[in-house]
């Protein structure tokens, strides 16, 4: 088969390389519609009921995740001319397009007490700024009687506020969204810059629009960054323009079938799928890393370009074909989980890494038949002093010392599994930011001075139509709002409570010894008052309470203090609180929210990518069956594979990395990456065995000689590939980076060292010679009849007479 792949590469190689072209074109014209993604990543499926209640729950009350907050702590604040641009700053902020309410200090709104109508209505407190500095500080001491607002927007102990600013739930997941925020910071920067205070940023369009802006900013930088270090190595390696420039001509046309696919597909730009094109980049070059060695390799044997080109395709196009097969593998896997933006990338990565073989094993041979000969200076690499110093001190270990790496390695895999038992399952909401980002360090004022802005939803169920009027359903709510107050991390809770309260304090002149529920005595009075544009029916409490006034919202704020901590704040706190309060009642309570779904997902995502994991294992142990059909080789093939995962667990546990999703990717990424390795030693090994009359320890060191380099060269490029992600600003990449590098950098050695450790102590060397696995595609056991076949006389004349014709 090979052969007549071969053969037709070879003779159709201009008809082949226009197809390429076109196919190129084709894709760059697709990529010209593929489009940024907006929206926040769901990690929890649609059918979950989580979801599907979260759904509800935003029918009802609208979206909670629309809240931009401002903050402010400074004393200078309240001076009269920076309160009066204080002021100015909401209004301002207010007249921004799609900015549907600001709540702030200088705007705030009070229950007034209108006896002549027997009613409340929503009245500004601040009608006009003060002129003079007591005037205004008479103001600020009655509006910090406001209970409603006390801890939400005033910290009665500091003096810190707040500017709460309301974004348009439709715009939230276009690009829309950013420019609304980007006008938001503008005005406020502009205030910062006449005033000289300091404003703080939170809320989830603000970490939204800041990731958004740096994750494109970063895979532009990423991608050139990936194409520098290749093109590097490749030079240092092959001492050759050639052998840098035409294997990047190929990754820049496979990143362009990259961005095609994802617009053919309907896939927009993530932060996952955005970290396709430099992930092919680093695994597209070590394609051409074995493919130019082998043909230098056959080069420097016999001087017959064509010859070496066609031996090149024929033994090393069955191996490169599984080695992006088991790579596909660690990315295809995804498509098992339920998690949209995972299947996205996995489908992309796998799909482009198939078609980077296809690629390659048209291009390379195309374009170099065109070209001269490799010189001698472009062959010194095969010789390369220190690189075969190395390789023969690996070959002496192996063979003197396979003992001592069998002992080394079992005492790295026990304190590895130690470390592996230290480590722990959590996540935060703002993880992929730095510990020095800015926003991190306005997220800790906003959880200092407010217990934090991540929002979390409870919904009550009363159990009947209009039951929130039923003074003992609203006393019932008011226990769980205050043991939801007393939680150090949640902030003051938001319900139709606190309004019946603020309404009770207003309806005895705004003394705030009132600001309470009402009384069996008063409960008439003060619900008389209830009517009207301030009432229950309002604009204002149905924000709290839907249509029927059985649904009560009840919403907090909390800080980001991780998935395993918010987790158990839920289910081990909250919830047994709710069936403690409402037992015996009709009254009941889920909680909901972009923070239980973060939680949920977290859970989901870690769940699905272990599952993933193992099935890419089970994957590659087929793959590598299918090619030996041996037990003992397979798991000899597996076991170098495994190890370097497995320290790269114990690093995690004794470093304190967490297990979250993007520390759990990396693992079955990194396995069908390294296995690569080991299916180019074994079936060189297979070869040497039967030129060598099965005896190992021949064939292992011819083995290591061979491959040996080609291994460390794609070994250290796949390092320094996945390094380059490691100067990202997004904890996620950045542990997709070290820790995949990490693990490919243990893979080197474990292939290079173990494996054949390995071979030598476990594998006898007997073989049947009258069977030709999968794998003998890569041998050379009918060279001479091959060649014929192939007619390299024919495929010369070819290209002369073509020559002639040019010239």
């Amino acid at each position: 088969m090979w052969t007549q792949l071969a053969h037709i590469i070879l003779k159709f190689r201009l008809p082949l390389l226009i197809i390429l072209v076109i196919l190129t074109a084709f894709f760059g014209y697709q990529a010209r519609k593929v489009e940024w993604s907006f929206d926040l990543a769901k990690t929890v499926p649609d059918t979950d009921p989580d979801m599907v209640y979260f759904q509800e729950f935003k029918k009802l009350f609208g979206e909670d995740g629309n809240m931009l907050a401002i903050g402010v702590k400074d004393s200078a604040i309240y001076k009269v001319e920076n309160f009066q641009k204080f002021r100015y700053l909401a209004d301002e902020l207010a007249r921004i397009n799609n900015i549907t309410n600001v709540l702030s200090l200088p705007s705030l709104q009070h229950l007034v007490k209108n006896d002549e109508k027997k009613r409340l209505e929503m009245k500004p407190f601040f009608t006009s700024i003060p002129d003079t500095q007591p005037a205004l500080d008479s103001m600020l001491r009655e509006a910090n009687q406001i209970k409603v607002y006390s801890g939400q927007l005033i910290n009665p102990d500091n003096g810190a506020t707040l500017i709460m600013v309301s974004i348009n739930k439709e715009i939230l997941s276009t690009k829309n969204r950013d420019g609304v925020v980007g006008d938001v910071l503008m005005v406020a920067q502009l205030f910062e810059e006449e005033t000289g205070i300091k404003l703080h940023y939170a809320g989830l369009p603000y970490i939204r629009f800041i990731n958004t802006s740096k994750v494109k900013a970063e895979l532009q930088l990423f991608l050139v960054l990936s194409i520098i270090v290749t093109g590097i190595i490749l030079f240092f390696f092959f001492r050759s323009f050639q052998a840098v420039l035409f294997p990047l001509i190929l990754i820049g046309t496979m990143i362009v079938w990259v961005m095609g696919t994802l617009s053919l597909f309907g896939y927009k730009i993530t932060l996952l799928t955005g970290l396709i094109p430099p992930i092919i980049v680093v695994i597209g070059i070590p394609n051409c890393v074995y493919l130019l060695n082998k043909y230098h390799q056959e080069y420097a044997l016999h001087g017959d370009k064509m010859m070496a080109l066609s031996n090149m395709i024929r033994r090393i196009g069955i191996v490169t074909l599984m080695t992006n097969f088991t790579t596909a593998i660690g990315f295809l896997v995804l498509l098992i989980v339920d998690i949209v933006v995972l299947r996205e990338f996995g489908t992309i990565a796998g799909i482009n890494i198939m078609s980077t073989f296809i690629v390659s094993i048209v291009f390379i041979p195309t374009v170099f038949s065109y070209l001269p000969p490799p010189k001698k200076r472009h062959l010194k690499h095969l010789d390369m002093k220190p690189l075969a110093k190395l390789l023969y001190g690996i070959d002496l270990l192996v063979h003197r010392h396979k003992y001592k790496v069998f002992l080394f390695s079992i005492v790295l895999v026990a304190v590895s599994i130690f470390g592996m038992s230290r480590i722990r399952a959590v996540s935060h909401m703002i993880d992929d930011l730095p510990d020095d980002s800015p926003v991190r360090y306005d997220l800790a004022f906003f959880e200092e001075n407010f217990s934090g802005v991540m929002p979390l939803e409870l919904l009550i169920d009363t159990g009947n139509k209009k039951g929130v009027l039923n003074l003992n359903n609203l006393r019932k709510i008011d226990q769980l709002v205050n043991f939801l107050d007393s939680i150090p991390y949640i902030s003051q809770p938001v319900s139709i409570v606190s309004f019946v309260k603020a309404a009770r304090q207003a309806f005895y002149n705004e003394n705030p010894a009132f600001y309470s529920l009402p009384t069996s005595r008063d409960q008439a009075f003060v619900l008389r008052y209830l009517q009207g544009e301030a009432g229950m029916s309002s604009g204002l409490a149905s924000n709290f309470i839907d249509s029927t006034g059985q649904i009560v919202r009840v919403s907090v704020r909390i800080a980001d203090v991780g998935s395993d901590k918010m987790d158990s704040l839920v289910t081990q706190v909250i919830e047994p609180k709710i069936t403690d309060l409402f037992e015996g009642t009709k009254m009941s309570a889920t909680i909901t929210g972009t923070t239980l779904l973060f939680i949920k997902g977290n859970k989901f995502l870690i769940q699905n990518l272990i599952s993933s994991m193992v099935l890419a294992f089970f994957v590659i142990a087929i793959v590598m069956g299918l090619l030996f059909r041996n037990l003992r080789m397979i798991i000899v093939s597996l076991i170098p594979n495994f190890i370097p995962l497995i320290i790269t667990a114990g690093i995690m546990g004794y470093f304190g990395i967490p297990l979250k999703p993007s520390t759990a990717l990396i693992f079955s990424i990194a396995f069908g990456i390294s296995v690569d390795n080991s299916i180019h030693f074994l079936a060189k090994y297979r070869l040497e065995l039967f030129a060598n009359n099965f005896f190992v320890p021949v064939a292992v060191s011819k083995s290591i000689k061979e491959v040996g380099s080609s291994m460390i060269y794609t070994s250290i490029i796949l390092f320094f590939g996945f390094v380059i992600f490691a100067f990202s600003e997004f904890g996620g990449t950045v542990a997709l980076g070290t820790l995949t590098s990490t693990t490919l950098f243990f893979a080197m050695f474990t292939n290079t060292i173990l494996l054949p450790s390995l071979l030598l102590r476990f594998d006898s060397g007997k073989r049947n010679k009258n069977e030709h696995l999968l794998i003998d595609s890569y041998s050379d056991f009918y060279t001479e009849n091959d060649d014929e076949e192939i007619d390299i006389d024919r495929i010369k004349l070819e290209e002369l007479n073509s020559k002639q014709t040019q010239s």
